[in-house]
């Protein structure tokens, strides 16, 4: 690893500017405030340990700072929300491992700026030094224009820190994956944030104009985007008044930030799980939350309807019958009502199947029914449970020895419905819960007169 830099650079928690092209020169300047300067732009940490809420990463033990330690930082992948530190922590691994830091944007560059960098990183590594080449959002690159920076991190000409708020699984191509290591981001915790206003009353001389309350609802409001928190915090401090601010005050005076969430990304992906894992967990609380948030977020309510009716058919089942006639009563009475009345009748199906008794013997039997389908291919049916509607058929045995169930004792025959050439299976294995209770019971007793009658 080349030795470090001795001249001081700032780094970037919240803006996400790309740097002056006389780079070196700019952070020298940076140390002396701007008139007008943003306050998120005056709290730059100066160093990778003044970063917030990335310990696991950054901390004595963290992965990058091991990575540092041994003198080889490998191409990155940095995911996570936005104002954690993405592109902070770029340009200060720029600066730990005396690499010049470029940086692009996948919004505004194309082939273009990349073969620029490429070429002058090539140029900077003939002359001894090495290239951090920082990408924001670089899942918004194309899978060719991904695949470009392939032979650059191969042969060392770059070290590429790419980052990301999609899930890299999906938005980046496997090649481009294989050839960095992904780092994860935390969503900034409430100490995170605290720490934040303790270094903004440090910076401004003031104290913010807030209750204990008001405090705490300030950093909710944020929702773990630090970038976010600080620019409220100057909102606040332009403020003309001494009397603190209580949560219900602070709401009125400022937005809270919008939800993360994206109806065709991965947040609409996790949400959903986490609703039907809650309902599968007999936790009504925790799917109400997940229902709630869903909806808060812009989910479409037939979207969520047409879940809930599969749940209710999957992994209630049998255990309580009502359950699915109750999910299809329940999206027609939002169908008709609309919103927001028609989402109390979806979320009283989630309490119903949050807490029913919860059964997915249906939903096993019909997987392994259909593989024993596809495996037996065309067999027919037993020649005595088949119709006989005329004289030919008949002659060749067509219903011949069927016995009539209502008929015979206990109303049940007890006869054989599987093709001759399938020996007997059982496909549905009902648990003791619920309704389903009943239907073993039932099962079992019928299990014993066949044995009986057909011994």
């Amino acid at each position: 690893m080349a030795a470090r830099r001795t001249t001081p650079m700032a780094g970037d928690l919240f803006g996400e500017d790309a740097p002056p092209p006389n780079f070196d020169a700019a952070m020298s300047a940076s140390a002396r405030p701007a008139p007008n300067q943003p306050l998120a732009d005056r709290l730059r940490p100066n160093r990778l340990e003044d970063v917030v809420g990335q310990g696991h990463l950054l901390g004595p033990d963290g992965s990058l700072t091991r990575m540092l330690e041994r003198g080889s930082l490998a191409s990155l992948i940095l995911w996570g929300g936005p104002g954690v530190g993405k592109t902070t922590i770029a340009r200060l691994l720029a600066q730990a491992a005396g690499l010049k830091f470029v940086q692009l944007s996948a919004v505004f560059s194309g082939v273009a700026d990349l073969k620029k960098a490429f070429e002058n990183a090539r140029r900077q590594a003939e002359a001894g030094g090495g290239t951090l080449l920082f990408v924001d959002e670089i899942h918004r690159f194309n899978r060719a224009q991904q695949d470009g920076f392939l032979p650059v991190v191969e042969d060392g000409t770059i070290v590429l820190v790419g980052a990301t708020t999609e899930n890299p699984s999906f938005a980046l191509n496997s090649a481009l994956l294989s050839r960095c290591q992904v780092m994860v981001l935390n969503r900034l915790d409430d100490s995170a944030m605290e720490a934040l206003l303790v270094r903004a009353e440090e910076e401004t001389g003031r104290p913010l104009p807030l209750t204990e309350e008001g405090r705490a609802t300030l950093r909710a409001m944020a929702d773990g985007d630090g970038r976010y928190l600080l620019n409220m915090v100057e909102q606040l401090l332009s403020l003309k008044t001494e009397q603190a601010l209580d949560a219900q005050a602070l709401a009125r005076l400022l937005a809270k930030r919008a939800v993360l969430y994206d109806r065709d990304r991965e947040e609409h992906y996790n949400l959903i799980s986490a609703l039907h894992k809650s309902l599968r967990g007999s936790d009504p609380d925790a799917a109400l939350y997940w229902f709630a948030r869903m909806l808060e977020g812009g989910e479409d309510p037939r979207y969520l309807a047409r879940r809930l009716t599969r749940f209710a058919a999957e992994d209630v089942g049998m255990a309580d019958p009502h359950a699915l006639p109750l999910a299809i009563a329940a999206w027609e009475t939002y169908e008709r009502l609309g919103s927001p009345e028609g989402e109390l009748a979806l979320a009283q199906l989630v309490v119903h199947l949050a807490t029913a008794s919860k059964s997915n013997a249906v939903y096993k039997a019909y997987g392994a029914v259909r593989r024993a389908a596809t495996a037996t291919g065309s067999l027919m049916p037993p020649a005595h449970i088949l119709n006989a509607p005329t004289r030919l058929m008949q002659d060749i045995g067509y219903g011949k020895g069927y016995e009539y169930d209502h008929d015979a004792e206990e109303g049940f025959s007890g006869q054989n419905y599987f093709p001759d050439g399938m020996k007997r299976q059982t496909f549905y294995n009902p648990t003791g819960r619920g309704y389903e209770r009943e239907v073993r019971h039932r099962l079992e007793t019928w299990a014993r007169l066949r044995d009986r009658r057909q011994s």
